[in-house]
C-alpha cells in the first residue's frame, strides 16, 4: 500500500484552480441553456439522448441507464417535459402499454437549436482559448482519468459527448 502524503502547496494550488474552472464553465453552460433555449442540463441530456437515439425515442428504462440517473428522477423529468410538449409517450410491446418516450417535433427542433448553441459555447469558452497542443494533453490526461476510475468507459471515451 502505497503511503499517504499530502500535497505541496503548488499542487493544491492546481487543484483548486482546476475545481473552480470546472464550476465556473458549468455555471456558463447552463447559464447559456437557459438563457438562448429556455432549458436546464438535465432536459438538455433528455433531449441530446433521445435526439442520438435510432428514431429519437427510447424505452425509459434505457434513457434511465444512459443518462446514469434512478428511473424516479427519469420519471419526474419526463413528466415536467412531456408537459411542455418536448416529449411524448411512445406505445409499443403488449397492448400497446407505454414503454418508451420519444422527441415530438418541438423537442426535435429544441434539441438541435440547444445543440447549436451549447457548442457554440463551448468553443467559445473552453476551445478557443487552447492550442492544438494543449487540447491534445487535456484529451490524453482526460482519458487516463477515464480509464483509471472506470475502465470500461474507456471503450465509450471517444464517442461524442453533449
Amino acid at each position: 500500500m502505497a503511503e499517504t502524503r499530502t500535497l505541496e502547496p503548488e499542487e493544491w494550488e492546481l487543484w483548486h484552480t482546476w475545481m473552480l474552472a470546472q464550476r465556473l464553465l458549468a455555471r456558463e453552460f447552463e447559464r447559456g441553456l437557459q438563457r438562448d433555449c429556455g432549458i436546464s442540463k438535465a432536459e438538455f441530456s433528455v433531449l441530446v439522448t433521445l435526439w442520438k437515439a435510432p428514431g429519437r425515442e427510447m424505452r425509459v428504462g434505457e434513457l434511465s441507464e444512459s443518462l446514469a440517473w434512478e428511473k424516479s428522477r427519469v420519471s419526474h423529468q419526463l413528466t415536467r417535459m412531456e408537459n411542455r410538449g418536448l416529449v411524448e409517450p411512445t406505445q409499443s410491446g403488449a397492448g400497446g402499454r407505454r414503454t418508451g418516450i420519444g422527441l415530438t417535433t418541438k423537442g426535435r427542433e429544441l434539441a438541435e437549436s440547444a445543440i447549436l448553441g451549447h457548442a457554440g459555447n463551448i468553443r467559445r469558452y473552453f476551445l478557443d482559448s487552447l492550442t492544438p497542443e494543449q487540447a491534445a494533453v487535456m484529451r490524453a490526461w482526460s482519458e487516463q482519468v477515464v480509464d483509471r476510475i472506470e475502465p470500461r468507459r474507456g471503450e465509450a471515451a471517444n464517442e461524442h459527448v453533449f
